[in-house]
């Protein structure tokens, strides 16, 4: 188990060097870090979104792997992941911080069939990216191999979550307990709050008592008992609660936007669900 001021320490490490203090967007609204996990954006390659991200004035991102990866097959682009050169993720990093975000984690999914070799791929990648964390969407049983490389690497690992109620796949208060017994203190939670109201269970009580394991949160609105996305404000998703309870207990999560319901134009609906945000905060 780690502790929130590790996770702050962390924070501050991510922070842009190459933007000016005047020239950075500033999403912490009353202490709560609002960013966006960048698939939000998944319409766009990376120069477009982070010229997105500027227009909706966030400055958290959690990036997906889609804006650093090429689009190929799935064998052609698990070949490209062993043979791509790391000083790729440099320049990568390097262009999120000329636009003024903080890049808090890399997204990299980890399955079964992925070799040990693949596995600490991804933990190379997010080490050349400048961060400390990664969020996975896996299945419970690759994570103890999954864990030796975040040992290694000292990168914690956000366990992301649907609503699937499937066997081996997180969605469960338990699937993440699973996870988290009797591997590394650097797995932890990436919880998807909307999908998780979707599986039938109560972000608002898993955050009180395990926000000490989560890496990120991920802010969508759906409603109960598997329904769909809808905009913020219209489901059974209880992010204002979540939102205000960071707040008012100081926790250093940074709760990210995930717009995956059926709207207009991306960067109108995402800055909707960033003005949601600002008022449930107010």
């Amino acid at each position: 188990m780690y502790s929130r001021r590790d996770l702050g320490k962390l924070a501050l490490a991510g922070l842009p060097l190459a933007a000016s203090a005047a020239a950075r967007p500033n999403s912490k609204v009353k202490g709560v870090m609002i960013g966006a996990v960048t698939y939000s954006f998944r319409d766009r390659n990376l120069d477009e979104m982070l010229k997105a991200m500027n227009e909706v004035g966030l400055s958290y991102a959690e990036m997906w792997q889609g804006h650093a990866e090429p689009k190929l097959s799935k064998e052609e682009l698990r070949k490209w992941r062993m043979e791509v050169s790391l000083d790729e993720f440099k320049k990568i990093r390097k262009k999120i911080d000329a636009a003024g975000i903080v890049l808090y984690a890399y997204n990299y999914g980890f399955r079964d069939e992925y070799s040990d070799a693949e596995i600490e791929r991804g933990f190379q990648m997010t080490q050349a990216l400048g961060v400390n964390r990664l969020t996975s969407t896996a299945t419970v049983s690759v994570v103890k191999r999954v864990s030796a490389f975040a040992e290694k690497y000292k990168i914690y690992v956000g366990m992301h979550n649907h609503s699937n109620l499937k066997p081996n796949e997180f969605a469960r208060p338990e699937d993440f307990a699973a996870a988290m017994t009797g591997t590394s203190r650097y797995i932890g939670v990436n919880l998807d709050i909307g999908h998780y109201v979707a599986a039938g269970f109560d972000p608002v009580e898993y955050v009180a008592k395990h926000h000490d394991r989560i890496i990120t949160l991920h802010l969508k609105d759906r409603k109960k008992n598997q329904g769909p996305n809808v905009p913020f404000g219209e489901g059974d998703t209880p992010n204002g609660e979540i939102l205000r309870m960071l707040r008012d207990k100081k926790w250093a999560i940074p709760a990210n936007i995930e717009y995956e319901y059926k709207g207009g134009d991306t960067v109108a609906e995402v800055k909707k669900c960033y003005e949601w945000c600002k008022r449930a905060l107010a």
